[in-house]
């Protein structure tokens, strides 16, 4: 196996996943604070699930966005 090359399309595939997801991201808690349901010193939970087609891959993470 080239690791070289399974570095590279990792993290390929790692900044298409971050770009669009920071982009939804945003999106989401603009139009969360646009509607008044979130405001400065309040926090959104997020979390991102990584799984591979087979399902033996799953892996995922949580986190809480603090609005300020």
């Amino acid at each position: 196996m080239d690791e070289d090359n399974l570095n590279l399309e990792i993290r390929k595939f790692l900044k298409q996943v971050g770009i669009s997801s920071q982009r939804e991201i945003e999106n989401y808690i603009r139009k969360k604070f646009s509607e008044g349901s979130i405001k400065i010193g309040g926090s959104i939970k997020v979390s991102m699930n990584l799984s591979s087609e087979d399902g033996e891959l799953n892996h995922s993470i949580k986190e809480d966005l603090k609005i300020k």
